[in-house]
């Protein structure tokens, strides 16, 4: 199977399963369920679409493996659940206030700010359920791995250094910190995660670490090109942001050129750790390499 076809399906499973995972409530306070509203919310922003990067990830390094990934699907979901309400948090007003995601209007634009709060813990409180009570054999392990790198000393770290940067002065050490932690840490989730699932040695532990840190690194610095270069209706959100609340990008500290060269460099470096895996690994490297030409 082609690397186009192999992602296809990978994203057909997916949104299969998110599908089925948050049920349409009939009634608006029933007693055994979540209330109409909130499943609503959650449904909205968690069915918006989009690339469905992370959970195909975790699909991917399940597969490399084992050739049946459906007991990993839990897994998957539960990746785009954190993924899905960390997005929900982050347009809130507080934080980069955004009212466009993925061409539609914010769930706080849709739902108001309170109910975007509790979507947004709600997956996240779902995601945790829906790998706990998956059954499988190596979950804990797997569930350690994502939950290591969505927290406090993964992705939220990274966003707490976001916000505390905004309007200071460049700083290379704390511009990494940000793009690893924020960005990497989530697809390292994904990657060691799928790994830990399928019962990875520590030299494939390894190399998932190696790819999904370079990986990551790479594409947050395209998304910062994106925010300069890119157009609107293609990304399904505002171009100009990150200038507009003076973040901090690679672009801003080391220019557009360097930039590009630096998701160049990085991409090389996950290519050569996806090829450790022999030919089970051509499909992530395909996808580091599509990142580069990625315009949304």
């Amino acid at each position: 199977m082609g690397y186009d076809a192999q992602y296809a399906t990978y994203q057909q499973i997916i949104e299969q399963a998110l599908e089925r995972a948050i049920p349409i409530q009939q009634a608006d306070w029933p007693e055994q369920t979540m209330p109409k509203m909130l499943g609503d919310a959650m449904r909205y922003s968690l069915l918006a679409g989009g690339k469905r990067l992370r959970p195909v990830l975790l699909l991917a390094a399940y597969n490399l493996l084992h050739d049946d990934v459906t007991p990993a699907l839990p897994f998957a979901m539960a990746v785009e659940m954190i993924h899905t309400y960390s997005l929900i948090h982050d347009d809130l007003p507080a934080m980069d206030d955004d009212d466009l995601r993925r061409g539609k209007p914010t769930s706080h634009k849709v739902y108001g700010e309170a109910m975007a709060i509790l979507a947004g813990d709600a997956l996240l409180n779902m995601a945790y359920e829906t790998m706990a009570h998956s059954g499988h054999a190596n979950a804990l392990a797997a569930l350690a791995q994502i939950a290591a790198r969505a927290g406090g000393r993964g992705m939220i770290a990274g966003q707490t250094a976001d916000i505390a940067m905004e309007g200071k002065p460049a700083d290379e050490h704390m511009l990494r910190y940000i793009h690893q932690h924020k960005t990497a840490d989530l697809i390292a989730a994904a990657l060691l995660g799928g790994l830990a699932l399928a019962g990875a040695n520590h030299k494939q532990l390894a190399l998932g670490e190696q790819y999904s840190l370079h990986l990551g690194l790479a594409f947050q610095i395209v998304d910062d090109l994106l925010d300069l270069e890119g157009e609107q209706q293609l990304l399904g959100k505002h171009t100009g942001q990150d200038a507009g609340h003076g973040k901090l990008t690679w672009p801003a500290v080391y220019g557009v050129q360097a930039a590009r060269q630096d998701a160049a460099r990085h991409i090389d470096t996950a290519v050569t750790a996806a090829n450790g895996f022999g030919e089970q690994g051509q499909f992530l490297a395909q996808l580091a390499l599509n990142s580069l030409k990625r315009v949304q």
